[in-house]
């Protein structure tokens, strides 16, 4: 057993074989090991995900420290905050003890206003899609965390300026109904001359389906009619790699 001697109080504290501070509260910890404490100290860059996520959660549960909480969360996310984000209350206080109503609250929406400060900076600044990766670091904010499939439509100037985005429509979580009508109307409306379209895979597959590859193809046929390019078509998910990733019709040569 292993003791940690804090500088304030002078006493042991004992941890179990995990390094988890057991039955005690963050404020019992010693002062270097204390999240809150060390943001003020050293700045927020130097926590971890599960320290930040433990200043959220303020304590743990029996045998278990807030940040020993707080990595079990993450490690059965894969570590990673875009899968977290797509939890809700009832997994979060299903699957963790010590997890409370309160606690899943809290981190839903720290969540929540990471996900939308990225969208205001992004609503708020002028973009270009000049490839698929700049498509993709455009719309995925929209999409990435979503639990069920929507289709978006993106519009361009000559430039490749984008002029407006628009949600087309929202499904289950294998698919979602596309009205090709709505994407033109709206393109007709905002005198775009190119179109960019994304959606999501839930499910982290990114490979196209056949009812992908088809829909692509009218999309296509619609817009030369009306003389309006499509520039690509993005299929946005987690990869293999556990990290945001995506599949460019374009780059593959579907288009």
């Amino acid at each position: 057993m292993n003791y940690v001697e804090s500088p304030i109080e002078k006493t042991a504290q004992p941890t179990d074989s995990k390094d988890r501070k057991v039955n005690l509260t963050l404020k019992d910890w010693a002062l270097e090991d204390r999240p809150r404490e060390k943001l003020i100290a050293k700045g927020k860059k130097e926590l971890s995900n599960a320290e930040l996520i433990a200043i959220l959660l303020g304590s743990g549960s029996v045998g278990q420290s807030a940040v020993g909480l707080a990595k079990e969360i993450l490690n059965s996310n894969d570590n990673n905050l875009s899968l977290l984000s797509r939890q809700g209350i009832k997994e979060l206080t299903r699957d963790f003890k010590g997890m409370g109503k309160a606690k899943a609250v809290t981190i839903i929406a720290a969540l929540e206003l990471g996900y939308r400060m990225l969208t205001e900076n992004i609503n708020n600044s002028e973009h270009y899609i000049k490839d698929s990766f700049s498509l993709f670091n455009y719309i995925s904010p929209s999409l990435i965390d979503l639990p069920v499939e929507e289709f978006w439509a993106i519009y361009l100037n000559a430039r490749n300026k984008v002029l407006f985005k628009q949600r087309i429509s929202i499904g289950g979580i294998t698919d979602t109904p596309v009205d090709i009508r709505r994407i033109f109307a709206t393109a007709l409306e905002k005198n775009a001359v190119s179109i960019a379209v994304a959606h999501n895979h839930p499910t982290g597959h990114l490979s196209p389906s056949r009812q992908d590859k088809n829909l692509t193809c009218k999309i296509l046929d619609a817009g030369k009619t009306l003389n309006i390019n499509l520039i690509d078509h993005i299929i946005v998910g987690i990869g293999d790699n556990s990290r945001p990733d995506y599949y460019s019709f374009r780059d593959n040569g579907l288009l």
